[in-house]
């Protein structure tokens, strides 16, 4: 907790000297910014023509940081050596796993408060260097993508970035590094899947929900079906609140495999087989759980989107 505490106070002196430096296309864990943000930059460029996308990944990237580097890079900014110590004697902090105590000799320590900043100062270079040359990057923490007009461009900014971190002690992916045509295949970034002009909830981000609901949703619950929905409704407008710019029916999905969650569970109470579907769509119709107070991601964006047009 004390060590936490010194790394917020930390924090809060070094972010605004740093803030000043960063880049434009930078937005993950900066003041004012978020990951819709980044969303929505992306979503720009390729409704402006930017179809080639630089789908890069840094291969551990917070555990792989060099120390002496990474600090080299905040002395380019902070003088005074105390500062410095102190960074370094988070950096060396040992790490406890199981009964095993060792030493890292490289990396910023995952869930550390000074972290996110730190990881942010030693990419501070790359981005810089893709506005140099004129190449439209769009990075939140260590993922990241560029966005070109032509494949031969994409080429040449993935080249350009390969050859920067292995410089900076750094290694891309060699398997989940790719150039994508985004007007013929998808990629993904920060849990949404961008799919020639549309954008949907990727798989891993739907699968993280549903584990989520899932102890809450089991067929033999105990708890009444209106505090079950009571306890799973935050968790639902949470997980729409950053997917509400998605597909109808990347939501739709979702929505639906709740509902069927919930017929089971009525099923079983009422002598079933405690199966979700067939004559249990009937009996239990969606509008049974509207009754509930059931939250529902489609009609939450539907009221959303025609709030939106009476307003323009």
């Amino acid at each position: 907790m004390t060590d936490r505490i010194v790394q917020g106070a930390l924090r809060h002196v070094l972010e605004p000297i740093f803030e000043k430096q960063f880049a434009r296309h930078s937005y993950g864990f900066r003041p004012g910014r978020g990951c819709l943000d980044a969303v929505r930059r992306v979503d720009g460029l390729l409704e402006a023509g930017y179809r080639y996308v630089v789908d890069a990944d840094l291969k551990s990237y917070f555990d792989t940081i060099p120390h002496d580097r990474l600090l080299q890079r905040v002395g380019e900014q902070v003088a005074d050596g105390r500062v410095l110590a102190l960074i370094e004697s988070f950096l060396n902090a040992k790490v406890l796993e199981g009964l095993n105590a060792w030493t890292p000799e490289a990396g910023a320590p995952q869930g550390a408060v000074l972290s996110p900043l730190l990881s942010n100062i030693y990419l501070n270079p790359l981005d810089h260097l893709m506005v140099q040359r004129g190449y439209e990057m769009v990075r939140y923490a260590d993922d990241f993508v560029i966005l070109c007009r032509s494949r031969e461009e994409a080429m040449a900014a993935l080249d350009l970035v390969r050859q920067w971190t292995a410089e900076a002690g750094l290694t891309l992916h060699p398997e989940k590094t790719r150039i994508a045509d985004a007007a013929e295949a998808s990629f993904e970034f920060l849990g949404y899947r961008f799919d020639k002009g549309r954008k949907w909830p990727r798989e891993k981000s739907k699968q993280k929900l549903r584990e989520n609901l899932k102890p809450y949703l089991k067929r033999t619950s105990g708890v009444s079906l209106k505090e079950t929905i009571a306890k799973i409704n935050p968790k639902l407008r949470g997980w729409y609140g950053y997917f509400k710019h998605a597909e109808r029916g990347g939501l739709n999905d979702m929505d639906r495999w709740v509902r069927t969650r919930l017929r089971a569970i009525q099923s079983k109470r009422h002598g079933g087989k405690g199966k979700g579907r067939g004559d249990a769509q009937v009996k239990w119709p969606n509008a049974f759980f509207a009754r509930l107070g059931l939250f529902s991601l489609v009609e939450a964006q539907i009221a959303a989107r025609q709030s939106m047009k009476m307003v323009h």
